[in-house]
């Protein structure tokens, strides 16, 4: 399917700037469908101090985002690049970075193609930051908005800035995610574009009317100058302004996307299909039925939060903060008590020993409530370990618990019920955790009365090359 207005791409270059890494894939299409050609990641290592909200600032360097990104490109194939006629770029949603528009990074010639750093860019801070307390949350003016305001929320970030400090928004006059400050580089807007899957990541952000809030904001003292321009996911911010990494000038680049959609966006086919995502974090996710439209104000209680996905459809979405970081906590904590016992044992060798064990434990009467990380409809629940028996406490029995409490928890959050009303009929499963433990997957097949599928791996840059394709 070509996008509207010229040909179709041929050669789509699909970015996605992670948490933790950045990815490149280079897609090319087929008589017979998309294919991927090559595909480059690279850790970014950009995590850095944030004295002004230590210690719950969470803050990363842009300059090693795109050290990271810069490696990538220069990996993949220059033959290939020299094709892309399209780039898609996606990226971790809700956070805030700054930028003076005219000065918000350096060209320079490196190898095949110009490349470009950072200049006067602030850190990003990202959606892991905690710097806005419940208390600092409430003072602020409800949005009108079908999304619940929570720390690490761009316009919450702002709020903070604006409140407690000041004059550290006076040095820039513009503002995006990571996403939205690469295509703004990379096509040289003067204000930066933002697609309404990150607008409404923000918070703030009315998806009916596609609009801010600009009236409850400037009341508020909000810097709205800062506030991007909002458009349409799938469609083009504009063109690459010279031959980046020898991708020809001119390319046409996607506005930016959220990272969380894209994933969705590569294995997601068919409306009855759910997909379970366990990584860092835990996804359970559905496509609503056309035309859905969120409720106007959330429902603070609600597990389930609705995502703005392509072509005005949502995605249902129960996302944990407890996933595969709940299992590593507990391995840290198994490492740490062998230690102070005396004994070194590598993390990477507790993993598979626990599976194993847990494998030859089918059943356990041991019930963990595994949310060490609290929830984001319920902050202060923590964790809980409950019906403790003499002969339930081998490492077996705790690590079935714990793999059964974590899919537990995802399915009270979306329950079983809920989603057989919406027509699902199968449950696309995916992420590293799951991919990696053989128990977790138990835990999914015993508790959703669904065929479970594995295999189809959810990929934000493969998605967001795929957008391209499909001119959404």
């Amino acid at each position: 399917m070509a996008a509207a207005g010229g040909p179709g791409p041929t050669c789509v270059l699909g970015i996605d700037l992670g948490t933790t890494s950045v990815k490149a894939a280079l897609v090319t299409g087929t008589e017979r469908g998309l294919s991927l050609a090559q595909s480059c990641s690279r850790e970014t290592q950009a995590h850095s101090d944030s004295p002004g909200a230590a210690p719950q600032g969470m803050e990363q360097d842009v300059q090693k985002i795109l050290r990271a990104l810069n490696e990538c490109l220069a990996a993949l194939p220059q033959q290939q690049l020299q094709q892309v006629t399209h780039i898609g770029i996606s990226g971790q949603m809700h956070g805030v970075v700054f930028w003076k528009s005219d000065k918000g990074c350096k060209w320079s010639e490196s190898g095949p193609g110009p490349a470009f750093e950072a200049d006067k860019v602030s850190h990003l801070v990202t959606w892991q930051d905690g710097r806005c307390s419940p208390t600092f949350l409430t003072s602020l003016p409800l949005p009108q908005s079908h999304v619940s305001l929570a720390t690490g929320f761009g316009c919450a970030t702002v709020f903070w800035y604006s409140k407690n400090s000041p004059d550290f928004l006076k040095a820039y006059d513009a503002a995006g995610t990571i996403q939205d400050y690469v295509v703004a580089m990379l096509c040289d807007l003067k204000k930066p574009l933002m697609s309404v899957q990150n607008a409404a990541s923000w918070g703030y952000f009315n998806c009916r009317n596609k609009s801010w809030n600009t009236d409850i904001l400037k009341k508020s003292g909000f810097p709205v100058h800062l506030l991007p321009e909002v458009g349409d996911p799938g469609s083009i911010a504009g063109r690459t302004t010279c031959a980046w990494h020898g991708i020809p000038k001119g390319a046409k680049v996607g506005i930016a996307l959220g990272d969380f959609q894209c994933s969705v966006y590569s294995c997601l086919t068919e409306r009855t299909d759910a997909v379970l995502n366990i990584s860092t974090s835990a996804q359970l996710t559905i496509s609503m039925p056309l035309g859905f439209q969120p409720p106007e104000a959330p429902d603070p209680s609600s597990a389930v939060t609705y995502f703005p996905y392509f072509n005005g459809d949502y995605l249902a979405v129960a996302a944990s903060l407890n996933g595969g970081n709940v299992l590593a906590t507990f391995v840290g904590m198994v490492a740490q008590w062998a230690q102070e016992l005396g004994f070194q044992v590598q993390e990477s060798a507790i993993y598979p020993r626990i599976i194993q064990a847990a494998l030859a434990q089918k059943h356990s009467k041991l019930s963990v409530h595994p949310t060490i990380f609290g929830e984001r409809h319920l902050p202060e629940l923590l964790a809980s370990v409950s019906s403790i028996g003499a002969s339930e406490l081998s490492l077996g029995h705790v690590t079935r618990a714990l793999c059964r409490g974590l899919v537990e928890n995802l399915c009270s959050m979306f329950p079983v019920q809920h989603l057989q009303e919406l027509g699902v009929s199968r449950i696309l499963g995916s992420g590293s955790a799951l991919a990696r433990n053989e128990v977790l997957r138990q835990e999914v097949e015993r508790i959703f009365p669904f065929p479970v599928v594995y295999g189809k791996d959810v990929d934000a840059a493969v998605g967001a090359a795929m957008v391209m394709f499909h001119g959404k």
